[in-house]
């Protein structure tokens, strides 16, 4: 039997994750043939992890006291970071950036509901002007307002194959349980790092007002844009820890 068979799955993920991004650069991804296939190595791979390969058992006790999310550290490296997230029954991850990052999100039970956006090019001042929000505004909230378009919305399961983003592609995302608590496995590559650019943004989206201008709006709604305003993390949202229970990850 070769000797790789012999490695665990969350191991042969982990290495592949280590080759997948040990040199990406989210400015030169364009047709980088490599990159693509060894990326589509590792979603096979992510494709068949399982909550029983990482020694997890679904968890439905949860309590006002718990955190409504929370975070088993499995790895890290200058390439990629990757852990498991636990949300409660009902728990939301709110909608946050990954800015200059791929990542990958596989359920191992439960299931989610995943909203993806992009955030598109900064608006005119003009065409800030001629938009009217509900409620309206604050003055030194227009510097922190986005016009993004919404790529997708999907339910994912442990069946489902990974939901995958880049640095240019649904980029944004919230993720929502359905009908019960939820796991998933999580890599980002590069790991979050705000000294070097890439720190978590959390955003809302804004509803604007119907008659404030027809042609706008009808634009939007043809091409699903919306308004997001970059906030604060949201009330009611944490994360907590817990020691991961599966199979030791080293290189």
């Amino acid at each position: 039997m070769p000797r790789d068979n012999k490695k665990s799955l969350i191991q042969k993920i982990a290495n592949q994750a280590n080759i997948t991004f040990k040199d990406f650069n989210a400015s030169a991804i364009g047709d980088n043939k490599v990159l693509l296939d060894n990326k589509g190595d590792l979603i096979t791979l992510l494709t068949e992890i399982r909550a029983a390969d990482l020694k997890m058992k679904p968890n439905g006790s949860q309590s006002e006291h718990n955190p409504p999310v929370t975070y088993m550290h499995i790895c890290e490296t200058e390439s990629f970071s990757m852990g498991v997230f636990l949300l409660n029954n009902g728990a939301s991850i709110p909608l946050h950036d990954h800015p200059g990052m791929n990542g990958m999100l596989k359920v191992l039970y439960g299931k989610v509901s995943i909203r993806c956006f992009d955030l598109l090019d900064k608006p005119s001042d003009q065409v800030q002007s001629e938009i009217q929000f509900d409620p309206p505004l604050l003055p030194f909230q227009k510097d922190s307002l986005r016009r993004a378009v919404l790529r997708s919305t999907m339910w994912f399961t442990h069946d489902s194959s990974p939901c995958i983003l880049t640095p240019q592609r649904e980029n944004l995302h919230q993720i929502d349980t359905v009908d019960g608590p939820a796991a998933f496995l999580d890599i980002l590559a590069p790991p979050y790092d705000p000294e070097d650019g890439r720190d978590c943004h959390y955003y809302k989206v804004l509803q604007t007002v119907p008659d404030a201008d027809s042609k706008v709006e009808a634009q939007q709604q043809w091409e699903e844009e919306t308004w997001l305003l970059e906030i604060g993390q949201p009330d009611g949202f944490w994360c907590g820890g817990e020691p991961y229970p599966g199979p030791k990850v080293s290189f």
